[in-house]
């Protein structure tokens, strides 16, 4: 007759083995793409999301009009964050489910200097013509919401060809690390992406009568099958608490009732 002692591995190796058979599932993965305008807040935010959900949220990180020419390829991530203007497009072309259509946080175009540097006077129109044309070069990207906006500002501020030589337009990243590098003068971007720079200075936001005010905008691609996930992602962002964060990152949050 076997002892207690004998039984011990068995009792264990099926206590063991109940433990795996009883164990909650795989949490489900949220597979995100997203854009830079809100990457700061995502890189803090994200791990509580996980924590209190359980669900794993995997990023990558774009320019919108990134964003638009990868889904176009056919990349089919679970849920988008980009422009308001590029979800309604996609909206309109079948790809993103009408009804998880949520504004999340909204930003202005600032001017970036390298940190301790003079700052330039942009209070006004007239002074950030002079500002402009003054600069050795100015920094901003090629396919980012905030880039294409300048790109037509300059025109229609009438100084695109007196500016031609100055502009140092990047294919992707921040204009702020540029400016830092010391490349450029100036780096024109969303407030939010001057701020992840840190060896920038935000000189302030562009004058009111040129601004351009982005709000930024999630939404489920037709076909995923974490809608339910990605509906908790979105209300977790409009979280007050998240809503804190998003002020210290140069956003302003879109608050729901």
């Amino acid at each position: 007759m076997k002892s207690f002692k004998d039984w011990i591995p068995a009792v264990a190796a099926t206590a063991f083995l109940t433990g795996i058979l009883t164990m909650p599932a795989t949490a489900a993965q949220l597979n995100l793409l997203s854009s830079t305008a809100v990457q700061t807040v995502l890189d803090e935010v994200l791990a509580q999301h996980e924590r209190t959900s359980g669900d794993k949220v995997s990023v990558t990180i774009a320019s919108s009009a990134s964003i638009m020419a990868r889904l176009k390829a056919g990349e089919t991530p679970d849920m988008v964050i980009l422009t308001r203007e590029g979800i309604d497009e996609l909206i309109k072309q079948g790809k993103v489910v009408a009804d998880s259509r949520a504004e999340i946080a909204s930003a202005g175009l600032g001017i970036a200097v390298k940190r301790g540097a003079a700052k330039p006077d942009i209070s006004s129109v007239d002074a950030l013509k002079k500002t402009l044309l003054a600069s050795r070069s100015v920094a901003y990207t090629a396919t980012g919401a905030s880039g294409l906006y300048f790109a037509k500002l300059l025109e229609r501020l009438g100084i695109a060809e007196a500016m031609k030589p100055k502009s140092n337009v990047l294919k992707s990243g921040l204009a702020g690390d540029v400016v830092a590098r010391g490349e450029s003068d100036l780096g024109v971007q969303m407030v939010s992406e001057i701020l992840a720079a840190p060896g920038a200075e935000l000189v302030g936001p562009l004058p009111a009568e040129v601004q351009s005010t982005m709000v930024f905008t999630a939404g489920t691609l037709t076909g995923s099958a974490r809608g339910a996930e990605a509906a908790a992602l979105v209300k977790f962002l409009h979280s007050p608490a998240v809503g804190q964060v998003f002020r210290a990152k140069g956003l302003d949050p879109v608050t729901t009732k």
